[in-house]
Protein backbone atom coordinates (compact mmCIF):
# COMPACT_ATOMS: atom_id res chain seq x y z
CA UNK A 1 0.00 0.00 0.00
CA UNK A 2 1.26 3.33 -0.90
CA UNK A 3 0.08 6.67 1.54
CA UNK A 4 -0.76 9.79 -0.07
CA UNK A 5 1.67 12.30 1.09
CA UNK A 6 -1.65 14.83 1.61
CA UNK A 7 -3.24 13.00 4.30
CA UNK A 8 -1.95 15.11 7.53
CA UNK A 9 -4.66 13.72 9.78
CA UNK A 10 -3.86 10.72 12.13
CA UNK A 11 -5.07 7.61 10.99
CA UNK A 12 -6.43 8.78 7.86
CA UNK A 13 -5.36 6.04 5.53
CA UNK A 14 -5.19 7.11 1.42
CA UNK A 15 -6.72 4.94 -0.33
CA UNK A 16 -5.28 1.98 -2.30
CA UNK A 17 -3.45 2.19 -5.09
CA UNK A 18 -4.50 -0.62 -7.49
CA UNK A 19 -2.12 -2.06 -10.24
CA UNK A 20 -3.32 -4.30 -13.07
CA UNK A 21 -1.44 -7.86 -13.09
CA UNK A 22 1.64 -8.08 -15.54
CA UNK A 23 1.81 -4.17 -16.00
CA UNK A 24 5.01 -2.73 -17.06
CA UNK A 25 4.75 0.42 -14.85
CA UNK A 26 7.89 0.70 -12.93
CA UNK A 27 6.41 0.34 -9.21
CA UNK A 28 6.81 3.71 -6.68
CA UNK A 29 6.92 6.13 -9.50
CA UNK A 30 3.09 7.16 -8.85
CA UNK A 31 2.46 11.18 -9.37
CA UNK A 32 0.59 12.99 -6.44
CA UNK A 33 -2.82 13.51 -7.17
CA UNK A 34 -2.60 17.22 -6.06
CA UNK A 35 0.76 17.79 -8.36
CA UNK A 36 1.81 20.21 -4.96
CA UNK A 37 5.02 18.26 -5.16
CA UNK A 38 8.03 20.40 -6.31
CA UNK A 39 11.17 18.78 -6.87
CA UNK A 40 13.05 21.82 -5.50
CA UNK A 41 11.41 21.09 -2.17
CA UNK A 42 13.36 17.21 -2.52
CA UNK A 43 16.81 17.96 -0.71
CA UNK A 44 17.58 14.82 -2.00
CA UNK A 45 18.30 15.78 -5.28
CA UNK A 46 20.48 18.26 -4.52
CA UNK A 47 23.33 16.07 -5.12
CA UNK A 48 21.69 14.58 -8.49
CA UNK A 49 21.66 17.86 -9.64
CA UNK A 50 24.96 19.17 -8.91
CA UNK A 51 26.26 15.12 -10.66
CA UNK A 52 24.34 15.75 -13.21
CA UNK A 53 25.66 19.31 -13.43
CA UNK A 54 29.49 18.53 -13.24
CA UNK A 55 29.00 15.83 -16.38
CA UNK A 56 26.99 18.12 -17.98
CA UNK A 57 30.14 21.14 -18.29
CA UNK A 58 32.52 18.22 -19.13
CA UNK A 59 30.19 17.27 -22.42
CA UNK A 60 30.07 20.99 -23.32
CA UNK A 61 33.63 21.67 -22.65
CA UNK A 62 34.68 18.44 -24.83
CA UNK A 63 31.77 19.10 -27.33
CA UNK A 64 32.98 22.60 -28.05
CA UNK A 65 36.55 21.32 -28.33
CA UNK A 66 35.80 18.54 -31.41
CA UNK A 67 33.44 21.73 -33.10
CA UNK A 68 36.55 23.55 -33.17
CA UNK A 69 39.12 20.68 -34.33
CA UNK A 70 36.71 20.62 -37.79
CA UNK A 71 34.31 17.96 -39.88
CA UNK A 72 35.81 15.10 -39.92
CA UNK A 73 36.93 15.10 -35.62
CA UNK A 74 32.69 15.52 -35.37
CA UNK A 75 32.32 12.79 -38.01
CA UNK A 76 34.51 10.34 -35.66
CA UNK A 77 32.48 11.77 -32.34
CA UNK A 78 29.36 10.72 -34.27
CA UNK A 79 30.74 7.25 -34.65
CA UNK A 80 32.22 7.06 -31.16
CA UNK A 81 28.53 7.53 -29.82
CA UNK A 82 27.32 5.13 -32.42
CA UNK A 83 29.50 2.43 -31.05
CA UNK A 84 28.29 3.08 -27.17
CA UNK A 85 24.70 3.22 -28.65
CA UNK A 86 25.16 -0.10 -30.15
CA UNK A 87 26.58 -1.66 -27.00
CA UNK A 88 24.01 -0.62 -24.66
CA UNK A 89 21.28 -1.65 -27.31
CA UNK A 90 22.97 -5.04 -27.67
CA UNK A 91 23.19 -5.60 -23.80
CA UNK A 92 19.09 -4.92 -23.20
CA UNK A 93 17.76 -8.31 -24.00
CA UNK A 94 21.35 -10.38 -23.54
CA UNK A 95 21.22 -13.18 -21.87
CA UNK A 96 24.35 -14.16 -20.30
CA UNK A 97 23.30 -17.71 -19.77
CA UNK A 98 22.10 -18.17 -23.57
CA UNK A 99 25.53 -16.67 -24.50
CA UNK A 100 27.66 -18.87 -22.53
CA UNK A 101 26.02 -21.29 -24.46
CA UNK A 102 26.99 -19.68 -28.01
CA UNK A 103 30.07 -19.04 -28.18
CA UNK A 104 31.24 -16.55 -30.73
CA UNK A 105 27.43 -15.21 -30.98
CA UNK A 106 28.17 -11.70 -29.85
CA UNK A 107 30.56 -10.94 -32.06
CA UNK A 108 28.21 -11.37 -34.94
CA UNK A 109 26.34 -8.25 -33.79
CA UNK A 110 29.01 -6.38 -34.25
CA UNK A 111 29.78 -7.56 -37.84
CA UNK A 112 26.47 -6.82 -38.51
CA UNK A 113 27.20 -3.35 -37.22
CA UNK A 114 30.62 -2.68 -39.04
CA UNK A 115 28.82 -3.92 -41.71
CA UNK A 116 26.18 -1.42 -41.57
CA UNK A 117 29.08 1.30 -40.68
CA UNK A 118 30.86 0.91 -43.88
CA UNK A 119 27.92 0.76 -46.06
CA UNK A 120 26.15 4.34 -44.67
CA UNK A 121 29.34 6.16 -44.47
CA UNK A 122 30.43 5.04 -48.05
CA UNK A 123 27.61 5.98 -49.97
CA UNK A 124 27.54 9.43 -47.47
CA UNK A 125 31.37 10.58 -48.17
CA UNK A 126 32.57 8.42 -51.24
CA UNK A 127 32.32 11.83 -53.49
CA UNK A 128 34.20 13.71 -50.16
CA UNK A 129 36.96 10.72 -50.89
CA UNK A 130 37.46 11.16 -54.20
CA UNK A 131 37.79 15.22 -54.20
CA UNK A 132 39.96 14.41 -51.84
CA UNK A 133 42.58 12.23 -53.68
CA UNK A 134 41.66 14.02 -57.58
CA UNK A 135 45.11 15.61 -57.57
CA UNK A 136 46.59 11.90 -57.07
CA UNK A 137 46.12 9.69 -60.08
CA UNK A 138 46.78 6.27 -58.87
CA UNK A 139 45.18 6.79 -55.47
CA UNK A 140 41.97 8.45 -57.52
CA UNK A 141 42.18 5.30 -59.62
CA UNK A 142 42.06 2.90 -56.44
CA UNK A 143 39.34 4.77 -54.58
CA UNK A 144 37.39 5.11 -57.80
CA UNK A 145 37.43 1.52 -57.86
CA UNK A 146 37.15 0.90 -54.16
CA UNK A 147 33.55 2.75 -54.83
CA UNK A 148 32.35 0.89 -57.70
CA UNK A 149 32.52 -2.02 -56.01
CA UNK A 150 31.80 -0.33 -52.51
CA UNK A 151 27.72 -1.93 -52.34
CA UNK A 152 28.52 -5.26 -53.51
CA UNK A 153 31.92 -5.96 -51.03
CA UNK A 154 28.44 -4.34 -47.97
CA UNK A 155 27.14 -7.09 -49.80
CA UNK A 156 28.63 -9.80 -49.24
CA UNK A 157 29.72 -9.23 -45.91
CA UNK A 158 26.40 -9.15 -44.95
CA UNK A 159 25.39 -12.60 -46.51
CA UNK A 160 28.83 -13.71 -44.82
CA UNK A 161 27.51 -12.72 -41.59
CA UNK A 162 23.84 -14.37 -42.36
CA UNK A 163 25.70 -17.52 -43.35
CA UNK A 164 27.55 -17.24 -40.06
CA UNK A 165 24.34 -16.79 -38.31
CA UNK A 166 22.57 -20.14 -39.64
CA UNK A 167 25.93 -21.81 -39.03
CA UNK A 168 25.80 -20.88 -35.49
CA UNK A 169 22.28 -22.23 -34.65
CA UNK A 170 22.00 -24.48 -31.99
CA UNK A 171 18.98 -26.63 -31.14
CA UNK A 172 17.26 -25.66 -28.38
CA UNK A 173 18.81 -21.69 -28.45
CA UNK A 174 16.65 -20.93 -31.71
CA UNK A 175 14.18 -18.64 -30.28
CA UNK A 176 16.96 -16.86 -28.59
CA UNK A 177 19.24 -16.63 -31.50
CA UNK A 178 16.49 -15.70 -33.62
CA UNK A 179 14.94 -12.83 -31.79
CA UNK A 180 18.47 -11.67 -31.16
CA UNK A 181 19.18 -11.06 -34.56
CA UNK A 182 15.94 -9.26 -35.46
CA UNK A 183 16.73 -7.41 -32.69
CA UNK A 184 20.22 -6.30 -34.08
CA UNK A 185 18.69 -5.36 -37.31
CA UNK A 186 16.63 -3.03 -35.55
CA UNK A 187 18.87 -1.58 -33.80
CA UNK A 188 20.71 -1.10 -36.93
CA UNK A 189 17.93 0.89 -38.29
CA UNK A 190 17.95 3.27 -35.28
CA UNK A 191 21.33 4.07 -34.68
CA UNK A 192 22.27 4.74 -38.68
CA UNK A 193 18.62 5.93 -39.93
CA UNK A 194 19.48 9.19 -37.57
CA UNK A 195 23.19 9.13 -37.92
CA UNK A 196 23.24 9.27 -41.63
CA UNK A 197 21.08 12.55 -41.59
CA UNK A 198 23.36 13.82 -38.68
CA UNK A 199 27.02 13.39 -41.14
CA UNK A 200 24.80 15.28 -43.80
CA UNK A 201 24.27 18.33 -42.02
CA UNK A 202 28.17 18.42 -40.84
CA UNK A 203 29.42 17.94 -44.07
CA UNK A 204 26.82 20.94 -45.71
CA UNK A 205 27.86 23.24 -43.05
CA UNK A 206 28.76 22.65 -39.24
CA UNK A 207 26.04 25.40 -38.63
CA UNK A 208 23.66 22.44 -39.65
CA UNK A 209 24.71 20.31 -37.06
CA UNK A 210 25.40 22.72 -34.40
CA UNK A 211 22.53 24.10 -34.17
CA UNK A 212 20.04 21.54 -33.88
CA UNK A 213 22.18 19.73 -31.96
CA UNK A 214 22.37 23.09 -28.87
CA UNK A 215 18.88 23.76 -29.38
CA UNK A 216 18.18 20.05 -27.97
CA UNK A 217 20.54 20.46 -24.96
CA UNK A 218 19.36 23.82 -24.56
CA UNK A 219 15.76 22.29 -24.05
CA UNK A 220 16.94 19.74 -21.82
CA UNK A 221 18.87 21.55 -19.81
CA UNK A 222 16.16 24.38 -19.56
CA UNK A 223 13.18 21.35 -19.05
CA UNK A 224 15.36 20.48 -16.13
CA UNK A 225 15.33 23.43 -14.47
CA UNK A 226 12.10 24.69 -15.08
CA UNK A 227 10.71 21.64 -13.86
CA UNK A 228 13.38 21.78 -10.76
CA UNK A 229 12.22 24.58 -9.33
CA UNK A 230 8.67 25.04 -10.57
CA UNK A 231 7.29 22.11 -11.72
CA UNK A 232 3.71 20.94 -9.96
CA UNK A 233 1.63 19.75 -12.79
CA UNK A 234 2.47 16.31 -14.40
CA UNK A 235 3.28 16.46 -18.22
CA UNK A 236 2.91 12.62 -19.13
CA UNK A 237 2.46 9.57 -17.28
CA UNK A 238 5.35 8.41 -19.29
CA UNK A 239 7.47 10.55 -17.34
CA UNK A 240 6.21 11.16 -13.97
CA UNK A 241 8.58 13.57 -13.40
CA UNK A 242 8.38 15.58 -16.48
CA UNK A 243 5.88 18.93 -15.92
CA UNK A 244 4.05 21.18 -17.75
CA UNK A 245 5.99 23.85 -15.97
CA UNK A 246 9.65 22.62 -17.26
CA UNK A 247 8.34 21.73 -20.90
CA UNK A 248 6.71 25.70 -21.29
CA UNK A 249 9.98 27.04 -19.78
CA UNK A 250 12.42 25.33 -22.10
CA UNK A 251 10.02 25.65 -25.24
CA UNK A 252 10.03 29.61 -24.56
CA UNK A 253 13.87 29.01 -23.59
CA UNK A 254 14.55 27.40 -27.08
CA UNK A 255 12.72 29.30 -29.21
CA UNK A 256 14.70 32.80 -27.91
CA UNK A 257 17.95 30.55 -28.03
CA UNK A 258 17.37 29.27 -31.70
CA UNK A 259 16.94 33.06 -33.07
CA UNK A 260 19.95 34.16 -31.18
CA UNK A 261 22.12 31.68 -31.35
CA UNK A 262 21.70 31.51 -35.37
CA UNK A 263 23.05 35.28 -35.07
CA UNK A 264 26.37 33.95 -33.40
CA UNK A 265 26.90 30.86 -35.30
CA UNK A 266 26.50 32.44 -38.50
CA UNK A 267 29.27 35.24 -37.84
CA UNK A 268 31.66 32.27 -38.19
CA UNK A 269 32.53 31.78 -41.19
CA UNK A 270 34.06 28.12 -40.83
CA UNK A 271 31.30 27.02 -39.38
CA UNK A 272 28.84 27.66 -42.35
CA UNK A 273 31.21 26.70 -45.27
CA UNK A 274 30.00 23.21 -46.65
CA UNK A 275 33.37 20.54 -46.80
CA UNK A 276 33.31 19.10 -50.03
CA UNK A 277 36.28 16.87 -49.23
CA UNK A 278 37.75 15.20 -46.23
CA UNK A 279 40.86 17.44 -45.55
CA UNK A 280 41.26 18.97 -42.70
CA UNK A 281 42.07 22.40 -43.57
CA UNK A 282 40.55 25.65 -42.39
CA UNK A 283 37.61 26.72 -44.19
CA UNK A 284 36.76 30.49 -45.83
CA UNK A 285 33.80 31.15 -48.40
CA UNK A 286 31.06 33.08 -49.46
CA UNK A 287 28.75 32.76 -46.80
CA UNK A 288 25.76 33.34 -48.88
CA UNK A 289 22.38 35.22 -48.98
CA UNK A 290 21.02 33.22 -46.15
CA UNK A 291 23.93 34.56 -43.76
CA UNK A 292 23.78 38.20 -44.79
CA UNK A 293 21.39 40.74 -42.87
CA UNK A 294 18.39 42.29 -44.08
CA UNK A 295 18.08 45.71 -42.53
CA UNK A 296 14.35 46.92 -41.01
CA UNK A 297 13.39 50.40 -40.24
CA UNK A 298 11.64 50.97 -37.18
CA UNK A 299 8.31 52.03 -37.49
CA UNK A 300 7.49 55.35 -36.32
CA UNK A 301 5.43 54.52 -33.88
CA UNK A 302 7.90 52.80 -31.78
CA UNK A 303 8.90 54.56 -28.88
CA UNK A 304 11.58 57.41 -28.63
CA UNK A 305 13.59 55.49 -25.48
CA UNK A 306 14.12 52.46 -27.95
CA UNK A 307 17.60 52.40 -29.12
CA UNK A 308 17.67 50.75 -32.75
CA UNK A 309 16.02 52.88 -35.72
CA UNK A 310 16.91 49.96 -37.99
CA UNK A 311 17.31 46.43 -36.87
CA UNK A 312 19.22 43.74 -39.07
CA UNK A 313 18.05 40.37 -39.12
CA UNK A 314 19.63 37.19 -41.09
CA UNK A 315 17.31 35.26 -43.32
CA UNK A 316 18.71 31.87 -41.43
CA UNK A 317 17.27 33.24 -38.09
CA UNK A 318 13.65 32.80 -39.60
CA UNK A 319 14.64 28.76 -40.34
CA UNK A 320 16.30 28.63 -36.85
CA UNK A 321 13.07 29.70 -35.16
CA UNK A 322 11.05 26.57 -36.66
CA UNK A 323 14.40 24.41 -35.79
CA UNK A 324 13.64 25.86 -32.16
CA UNK A 325 9.79 25.19 -32.28
CA UNK A 326 10.55 21.56 -33.79
CA UNK A 327 13.37 21.28 -30.81
CA UNK A 328 10.61 22.31 -27.82
CA UNK A 329 7.29 20.65 -29.02
CA UNK A 330 8.15 17.47 -31.36
CA UNK A 331 11.61 16.03 -30.89
CA UNK A 332 10.75 15.91 -26.50
CA UNK A 333 8.56 12.90 -28.00
CA UNK A 334 11.65 11.15 -28.82
CA UNK A 335 12.44 11.10 -25.19
CA UNK A 336 9.00 9.86 -24.12
CA UNK A 337 9.08 7.41 -26.69
CA UNK A 338 12.87 5.66 -24.53
CA UNK A 339 10.62 6.49 -21.68
CA UNK A 340 8.00 3.90 -22.74
CA UNK A 341 10.42 1.59 -23.89
CA UNK A 342 12.64 1.73 -20.31
CA UNK A 343 9.51 0.96 -18.95
CA UNK A 344 8.09 -1.28 -21.37
CA UNK A 345 11.79 -3.77 -19.92
CA UNK A 346 11.88 -2.19 -16.43
CA UNK A 347 14.98 -0.42 -16.26
CA UNK A 348 15.90 2.94 -15.61
CA UNK A 349 18.45 3.69 -18.08
CA UNK A 350 19.88 2.06 -21.04
CA UNK A 351 23.41 2.38 -19.39
CA UNK A 352 25.85 3.90 -17.04
CA UNK A 353 28.23 6.01 -19.18
CA UNK A 354 27.34 9.24 -18.39
CA UNK A 355 27.46 9.99 -14.27
CA UNK A 356 23.95 11.80 -13.36
CA UNK A 357 22.56 11.17 -16.94
CA UNK A 358 22.71 7.39 -17.70
CA UNK A 359 23.78 5.95 -20.97
CA UNK A 360 24.42 7.72 -24.27
CA UNK A 361 21.01 6.27 -25.98
CA UNK A 362 19.50 8.15 -23.40
CA UNK A 363 21.28 11.59 -23.75
CA UNK A 364 20.58 10.51 -28.04
CA UNK A 365 17.22 10.00 -28.27
CA UNK A 366 15.58 13.35 -29.03
CA UNK A 367 18.79 14.21 -30.81
CA UNK A 368 17.79 11.35 -33.12
CA UNK A 369 14.37 12.74 -34.07
CA UNK A 370 16.10 16.70 -34.26
CA UNK A 371 18.42 15.61 -36.67
CA UNK A 372 16.30 13.50 -39.27
CA UNK A 373 14.63 16.78 -39.20
CA UNK A 374 17.55 19.31 -39.80
CA UNK A 375 17.99 17.37 -42.80
CA UNK A 376 14.78 17.14 -44.03
CA UNK A 377 14.18 21.30 -43.49
CA UNK A 378 17.66 21.83 -45.07
CA UNK A 379 16.78 19.58 -48.16
CA UNK A 380 13.34 21.29 -48.28
CA UNK A 381 13.54 24.35 -47.62
CA UNK A 382 17.06 25.92 -47.46
CA UNK A 383 19.11 24.13 -49.89
CA UNK A 384 19.31 25.07 -53.72
CA UNK A 385 16.74 22.95 -55.89
CA UNK A 386 18.41 23.61 -59.02
CA UNK A 387 21.44 22.03 -60.81
CA UNK A 388 24.62 23.73 -60.11
CA UNK A 389 28.40 23.66 -61.80
CA UNK A 390 29.76 22.28 -58.29
CA UNK A 391 26.99 19.61 -58.60
CA UNK A 392 27.48 18.53 -61.98
CA UNK A 393 31.29 18.28 -61.19
CA UNK A 394 30.17 16.23 -58.46
CA UNK A 395 28.41 13.84 -60.32
CA UNK A 396 31.24 13.54 -63.72
CA UNK A 397 33.89 12.96 -60.92
CA UNK A 398 32.12 10.29 -58.94
CA UNK A 399 30.65 8.49 -61.88
CA UNK A 400 33.03 8.66 -64.65
CA UNK A 401 36.82 7.62 -65.21
CA UNK A 402 39.60 9.00 -66.41
CA UNK A 403 39.14 8.48 -69.92
CA UNK A 404 35.26 9.29 -69.86
CA UNK A 405 36.42 12.64 -68.72
CA UNK A 406 38.09 13.43 -70.64
CA UNK A 407 36.00 12.31 -73.61
CA UNK A 408 33.54 14.69 -71.85
CA UNK A 409 35.82 17.48 -71.86
CA UNK A 410 36.68 17.75 -76.01
CA UNK A 411 33.27 17.21 -76.72
CA UNK A 412 32.11 19.84 -74.42
CA UNK A 413 35.22 22.29 -75.98
CA UNK A 414 33.71 21.35 -79.45
CA UNK A 415 30.05 22.21 -78.71
CA UNK A 416 31.31 25.64 -77.19
CA UNK A 417 33.41 26.51 -80.06
CA UNK A 418 30.86 25.75 -82.24
CA UNK A 419 28.76 27.96 -80.26
CA UNK A 420 30.90 30.81 -80.79
CA UNK A 421 31.70 30.42 -84.18
CA UNK A 422 28.14 30.25 -85.04
CA UNK A 423 27.49 33.57 -82.91
CA UNK A 424 30.09 35.47 -84.78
Amino acid sequence: MQKDSNSGAPGTHSPRLRRRRGSNEVPGEVVKANGAHMLVDDRNKYKSMLIRLYSTLWMIGGFAFIIYMGHLYIWAMIVVIQIFMAKELFNLLRKAHEDKQLPGFRLLNWHFFFTALLYVYGRILSQRLVNTVTSDKFLYKLVSKLIKYHMVTCYFLYIAGFMWFILTLKKRRYKYQFGQYAWTHMILIVVFTQSSFTVANIFEGIFWFLLPASLIVINDIAAYIFGFFFGKTPLIKLSPKKTWEGFIGASITTIISAFLLANIFARFGWLTCPRKDLSTGWLDCDPGPLFKPDYFTVPEWFPSWFPWREISVLPVQCHAVWLGLFASIIAPFGGFFASGFKRAFKIKDFGDSIPGHGGMTDRMDCQMVMAVFAYIYHQSFVAPQNLSVEMILDQIIMNLNFEEQQLLYSKLGQIIQDKMFGES
